[in-house]
């Protein structure tokens, strides 16, 4: 029998029209006022919840577009499933089926990532334990999963969700997830370069093909953001070397077919090489062209440098901003001159209008206060933007050293074109840090010291240290505390709570001792930006207790002297960042006078240190710390109140405290320090091989020469120590850590060698 298209439709239509039969009875419905409206099938949404979205009341006459208008509402709170209504007389009935929620969410398999990582990421899509669940959810979840694993380089990874139904309407997600390998770089190669070899360019880059340090690094992992910062520096490298023109024409990205290997080809044109031939002014400087002048880095004559464009254009827009004009634009309009590759360097300024700062916001400051950070601020709220000003606060915020990036912006406030708000976002480091001090000798085999320092206490500002060191032959316990702004001035106050023991190095049980112990308090009163001055006293008592091995020098001072000396010191500090400095310098002096007690005796010691970039990478730090004490009204310098050298702080390669007069009494040797000290230490501090531009992470190089001269000696230099060496310093999450490693080089026999060494603590 042959069917034709009319008999195939018949039965189509026939059904059609049953189904609309049923159908349009349910919508169909004539108008009626709603006396009473019931929700059904709720398991953990609230009642409320639906009533809310309804767009009919109890009274109100329910029509079939109001029913539909509900129905979607209802959908659209995601919430439920399915979602219907009846009319049972009067009463409108609302029946819904929930969608089940997540009860919880698990990872099996996860290396890479730590968990509250992925929860977070998931959490921004939509999917967290209690929210409502669906496929379409899941396998959105499972996209941010491989976008984040792609972040990390592993394009191979897989991940599998299983949905497991519990009790009440729930689910458990489990993500089963395959990490893999990650893509390794295997090659980067530049095309059309002529002017610098590959190798120079390919240096440039952050990201390369591996190396020893690449374990740390991650440098041979592929990122889209790490490669659009090593195309700017490669197009800084050439616009800073004369090549005005230069282009990156394209960049490709290959992977293999395991995606384990990523290929980057950059294609250049790197134009000819420019020459500045005269930098012109244009516009309006404040008929203070003369200034303005002073502040040109371009040298012409000299290759085009985009990078002393980009210093002068800065320097222009700070002196602008130091008379108030927040929104002055400095345009580098370069003439070319392609017939003998010349170009004349047009400044172009307008200064726009004079601005005020109407309101500072503090961003980042997750646990330390805002006050703490509004008080190093010297830009005011409802006063003229001042350039200079806004430069002192960030390096005042940034010296505090409690955070790792301090950055300034200046915004725009809509519909007031004289205003401008400032926010200050910061990067919090751990401010908290166990110091660890140990080394090894054939001596000692190891030395251990141990600290506790809390720099920023509970986010006030406040310092707060406990050092002990319970060591064979020194016992100290020290508690200090610093409030940085005890009065609303800016006055600082410290006190200090001390007691230490010390015993010769080769001694027992009955070898003699001395034990140091007072408590002290100062005052810190800031004169300049730069410069405080620093007022105190302290109340001291010290015991040399008679035992095995005293040395002769200490038989006038046995039993107990007490003594009262004042404190006076100024410290200058102009460094550009006190965790990590570049450039800049500090200086301190201090003083004691003892007016009081057993013990009379004046001392004072002067520090410096110098820091001088050579390039944005590396810096010459040089340091130098001088010490000096006199007895007073006849009396000789207290020998417990010595200077000592050598090892950490002073000259590594050295055992600590070494360096300086000593007692021999048999076999048994003492060190004795001396009432003078000398120390000098130089450092060049660059980037750790392979670890690129982390500032984190670096390697040093240093000299070090010191000695600590008895009261009865002039200082003599040839009597210095000196060393060198190499170093690694890593900003920790447990603080600075700096490891060295010391050579001596006019070592004596009777110095104690003491070759590798760390410490967790500053510079120097």
């Amino acid at each position: 029998m042959t069917l034709t298209p009319s008999v195939l439709l018949r039965p189509l239509a026939v059904g059609l029209l049953g189904s609309l039969a049923l159908v349009l009875p349910a919508w169909a419905v004539d108008p009626f006022t709603v006396r009473d409206i019931r929700v059904e099938g709720l398991q953990r949404v609230e009642p409320g919840t639906v009533f809310a979205s309804m767009p009919v009341r109890v009274g109100e006459t329910y029509t079939d577009d109001k029913g539909a208008a509900a129905i979607r509402a209802l959908f659209a709170l995601g919430l439920f499933k399915d979602v219907r209504l009846e009319t049972q007389g009067d009463v409108l009935v609302v029946v819904v089926e929930e969608r089940p929620t997540v009860a919880g969410l698990e990872f099996i398999g996860l290396k890479e990532f730590d968990k509250d990582v992925l929860l977070k990421a998931l959490k921004e899509v939509g999917l967290s334990e209690g929210r409502p669940y669906d496929k379409a959810l899941a396998d959105k979840a499972e996209q941010e999963l491989k976008r984040q694993y792609i972040g990390r380089s592993l394009y191979g990874a897989e991940v599998v969700t299983t949905a497991t139904p519990v009790e009440r309407n729930r689910v458990n997600l489990s993500f089963s997830i395959t990490e893999g390998a990650p893509a390794k770089i295997k090659q980067i190669q530049i095309i059309g370069n002529k002017a610098f070899s590959e190798n120079t360019l390919r240096d440039q880059f952050n990201l390369d093909t591996g190396g020893w340090m690449s374990w740390y690094t991650k440098s041979d992992r592929y990122s889209r953001t790490k490669l659009n910062g090593d195309l700017e520096s490669l197009r800084s490298y050439y616009l800073s070397r004369g090549f005005l023109e230069f282009r990156i024409d394209s960049t490709q990205v290959s992977m293999s077919p395991d995606k384990q290997e990523m290929s980057i080809t950059i294609n250049i044109t790197e134009g000819e090489r420019f020459v500045v031939s005269a930098v012109r002014l244009e516009g309006n400087y404040l008929e203070k062209d003369d200034e303005f002048k002073a502040l040109v880095k371009i040298q012409p004559g000299q290759p085009y440098n985009a990078e002393t464009v980009a210093e002068t254009t800065k320097a222009f827009t700070d002196h602008f901003g130091k008379f108030g004009f927040a929104f002055a634009r400095v345009e580098p309009r370069p003439e070319i001159d392609r017939s003998n590759n010349r170009v004349v360097m047009v400044l172009q300024a307008e200064p726009s209008r004079r601005a005020y700062v109407r309101r500072i916001q503090v961003a980042g400051n997750n646990r330390t206060r805002d006050e703490v950070i509004r008080r190093e601020l010297r830009q005011l709220e409802a006063s003229w933007y001042d350039g200079e000003k806004i430069k002192l606060s960030r390096d005042r915020v940034n010296r505090l050293g409690f955070f790792t990036e301090v950055n300034l912006e200046t915004q725009e406030v809509p519909g007031s074109p004289d205003q401008v708000d400032l926010l200050v976002s910061v990067t919090e480091k751990p401010t908290g840090s166990i110091t660890l001090g140990a080394g090894f000798s054939s001596y000692e085999k190891v030395a251990l010291t141990f600290g506790i320092t809390q720099e920023n206490a509970f986010g006030s500002g406040n310092y707060l240290a406990l050092q002990v060191n319970t060591s064979k032959y020194n016992r100290n316990i020290v508690l200090s505390t610093t409030d940085p702004y005890f009065t609303e001035g800016g006055i600082s106050r410290t006190i200090d709570v001390f007691t230490r023991t010390t015993r010769p190095y080769y001694g027992d049980l009955n070898s003699y001792s001395i034990v140091n112990s007072g408590v002290g308090m100062r005052f810190g009163v800031p004169v300049t930006e730069y410069d405080t001055v620093y007022v105190g006293a302290n109340a001291e008592q010290t015991q040399v207790k008679e035992g095995t091995y005293l040395p002769d020098v200490y038989r006038p001072y046995l039993g107990t002297a007490t003594a009262l000396p004042l404190t006076l010191g100024w410290a200058r500090d102009r460094r550009d960042s006190a965790l990590v400095p570049t450039m800049g310098s500090y200086q301190r002096v201090f003083a004691d006078w003892s007016v009081a007690g057993d013990s009379r005796y004046a001392r004072a010691n002067y520090q410096f240190q110098q820091y001088l970039p050579l390039s944005k990478k590396w810096t010459v730090a040089f340091n130098s710390d001088l010490g000096y004490g006199k007895g007073l009204n006849g009396n000789s310098y207290p020998i417990f109140k010595n200077y000592y050298v050598g090892g950490l702080g002073s000259v590594r390669g050295y055992q600590q405290s070494t360096l300086g007069e000593l007692s021999t009494n048999g076999t048994n040797t003492v060190y004795l320090g001396g009432a003078k000290k000398v120390v000098f230490n130089l450092e060049l501090v660059g980037p750790f091989p392979g670890a690129g531009n982390d500032k984190t992470l670096r390697m040093f190089g240093f000299v070090d020469a010191g000695y600590a001269f008895p009261d009865s000696q002039n200082i003599d230099l040839n009597k210095l120590r000196s060393s060198y060496g190499v170093g690694l310093s890593w900003i920790s999450p447990m603080g600075p850590l700096r490891f060295s490693y010391g050579i001596p080089i006019n070592a004596r026999p009777e110095d104690k060698i003491q070759k590798l060494q760390f410490q967790i603590g500053t510079s120097f």
